[in-house]
């Protein structure tokens, strides 16, 4: 067997734990995973991905926006407890 070294990462909680759950079905670990994305670097001389900020539709990007607002400003929109309260409001209309 090849010596191995260590490497140390920090990762937050939440996301180390969806990884191992997502690796755990593949039938590997994150040690395995990260080995594997450790090659590919090296055999892509690089990241094997390409890595961009993401584009949104003007549609989504006003949707990210009014959900900032409510997020802000809670009280000016109105909330329901369940289901059943949005759907008497709808028949309401």
């Amino acid at each position: 067997m090849a010596k191995t070294s260590s490497m140390h990462i920090r990762i937050e909680p939440e996301v180390k734990k969806e990884v191992e759950k997502i690796l755990s079905n593949l039938g590997m670990t994150s040690t395995e995973a990260i080995n594997i994305y450790l090659r590919q670097i090296i055999l892509n001389s690089g990241i094997p991905f390409e890595i961009k900020q993401p584009q949104f539709s003007d549609e989504m990007l006003e949707a990210i926006k009014e959900a900032e607002e409510i997020e802000k400003h809670p009280e000016n929109y109105k909330t329901y407890k369940n289901l059943a309260e949005i759907m008497e409001e709808l028949d309401n209309e």
